[in-house]
């Protein structure tokens, strides 16, 4: 009989130990520890490394062209590359820009699809600036300068 109660108080011990929360609680048996994201750079970092990926010197900025007319802007990151394994790395610090801000420097890196996405904004530009010009705000005319209203008709 007292090794029964003995048990029983042994058990109970036990079971509060298991007790993550407070009374009512569930139990568990071990607490989940989440990672941070130093964990998850180390864990790719090994496997990069696993891959034999060199480091690319002397690249200062890197774009990404989107189809949404974005671009996504690296300065100074740091570029890996393994042949062997068709992969690349880009890390660092990435911007979510569009291509207007990026402008006129981005004009030797943009490709055929980039170029008609900018004419296609140029478009919209130019009917954009014709409708504010037939449009009237509190009985005056919105002034628009001659030469954009040239360009846009003649293109």
């Amino acid at each position: 009989m007292k090794e029964s109660i003995m048990n029983q108080e042994k058990l109970a011990k036990l079971q509060a130990q298991v007790r993550i929360g407070g009374k009512g609680s569930a139990r568990r048996k071990k607490k989940v520890v989440h990672r941070t994201a130093t964990a998850d750079d180390k864990k790719l970092q090994f496997s990069l490394k696993k891959l034999g990926v060199n480091n690319i010197s002397g690249i200062e900025e890197v774009n990404m062209f989107t189809n949404h007319g974005t671009v996504i802007h690296f300065n100074n990151p740091k570029v890996q590359a393994s042949l062997a394994a068709n992969t690349f790395t880009i890390t660092g610090h990435a911007e979510n820009k569009q291509i207007t801000e990026m402008l006129p420097g981005i004009l030797n890196q943009l490709g055929a699809d980039s170029l008609t996405s900018l004419r296609r904004l140029a478009e919209n530009l130019c009917l954009i600036i014709l409708k504010v010009k037939n449009k009237h705000i509190q009985g005056r005319k919105i002034p628009v300068y001659a030469s954009i209203n040239r360009q846009c008709c003649s293109s």
